[in-house]
């Protein structure tokens, strides 16, 4: 199942660590298969407050996508980033082809009794 690393960043100014963290993070990405599916675009906010920024990154499994994060190789950029750039990153696995919500909501209707 594809999993996603999804970051929610609020850049402060640029500078050459961000650059260099920006150049080399998809070396770090490749022995993983991770490839960029959101990066650098506005986003169109619809609800709520939302500062900052969204790069969504695809990996073929969730083992993967633990892998990559973990590596000596990201570990060693991620402080160019963490150093000029708030934000969260979640990893989360996605749905199959087939996922239904509708049957997802009434799997919880009926384990909540409604």
């Amino acid at each position: 199942m594809t999993a996603y690393a999804i970051g929610h960043l609020r850049p402060e100014t640029m500078n050459e660590e961000i650059l260099h963290y920006m150049g080399v993070v998809q070396s770090t990405m490749d022995p993983f298969e991770g490839r960029f599916l959101v990066h650098g675009k506005q986003v169109e906010v619809m609800e709520g407050p939302f500062p900052g920024s969204v790069v969504v990154i695809a990996f073929p499994d969730i083992e993967s996508a633990r892998a990559w994060y973990a590596s000596d190789a990201y570990q060693a950029i991620l402080p160019e980033r963490t150093r000029h750039i708030a934000g969260e990153v979640v990893l989360v696995e996605g749905v199959a082809p087939d996922y239904d919500a509708s049957a997802t909501a009434d799997r919880l209707r009926e384990a909540a009794g409604l």
